[in-house]
């Protein structure tokens, strides 16, 4: 911005941010969303921290920056590049400095992480990558755990339950008031200088697939019938798909995005021609 000073365009940035968490917590209010939030002691109240979270549905960022905002703490989330380049969350995506991941270029998602963590910041990042369609947890990309021990911060587990009931992939969403989400916040693990992130990844997903059984074994609802077990794994009785099935389901889905897109290329092409 022109004439404006870093700080000031933080404190407008901020300004940004926070009025889009009130938005939220209105919203929330509104869908009676009840909320069972666990271990927030183990959010640090100021310096950098690396949040890495499960992902279950499109409100994840605002979840887990909700938990981190009652102690007036913002997190700077790692977020793919077309929620960016969408005309409705990329104006706001930018305003509150969120990183934008183009999975062809990640390096350079990592140094803009790098230098939010340098200054003291919370960066948020989705180790799965995407949104797991089974609801269980996916296999996890390296960058948490190498940001953690390269940049030598504290890595906090956070793992979400309910949140799928929300708003997630395959057109499941509702709008139906009173659901429970679970947030447990983990205690941070800290990496030695020399670790290897691989190593740091393994505790990660340790620390996170306890958290999770605990989240589950410990939600309070259960599917009103048969027709609402989308949201359960098979093991708990309900039709998610399985880690394999949804790994199947999510090549399919990529395929046609990618065709989709080089389809709108070519159109491009043909109107420049």
């Amino acid at each position: 911005m022109p004439g404006m000073g870093w700080g000031e365009q933080v404190a407008r940035t901020d300004l940004v941010y926070r009025v889009v968490v009130r938005s939220f917590r209105v919203i929330f209010r509104l869908l009676g969303l009840r909320f069972d939030v666990r271990g927030l002691e183990n959010l640090p109240r100021s310096g950098a921290a690396l949040l890495a979270s499960n992902h279950l549905s499109y409100l994840d960022f605002t979840f887990v920056g909700l938990v981190a905002s009652r102690d007036g703490r913002l997190v700077r989330f790692m977020a793919k590049q077309s929620t960016f380049e969408n005309s409705v969350s990329g104006p706001l995506m930018r305003a509150m400095r969120h990183i934008p991941v183009d999975r062809s270029c990640g390096a350079v998602a990592y140094r803009i992480a790098a230098r939010q963590l340098a200054a003291g910041e919370l960066v948020g990042i989705f180790p799965e990558a995407t949104i797991s369609r089974s609801f269980m947890l996916k296999s996890f990309k390296l960058g948490a755990a190498t940001l953690a021990v390269r940049e030598q911060v504290p890595l906090i587990p956070v793992v979400l339950w309910g949140a799928q009931r929300t708003f997630t992939t395959d057109k499941h969403y509702s709008l139906r008031r009173g659901k429970a989400i679970s947030i447990y916040v983990g205690e941070p693990i800290i990496a030695a200088p020399d670790a290897d992130p691989r190593d740091v990844d393994a505790e990660l997903r340790r620390r996170m697939d306890l958290m999770l059984d605990d989240a589950v074994r410990n939600y309070p609802q259960q599917p009103r019938n048969d027709a609402d077990r989308w949201w359960l794994p098979g093991r708990l009785g309900g039709t998610a798909p399985s880690l394999e099935e949804a790994a199947v389901a999510e090549i399919a889905h990529d395929a046609r995005r990618a065709a989709k897109r080089a389809e709108k290329e070519a159109a491009k092409a043909g109107k420049a021609a």
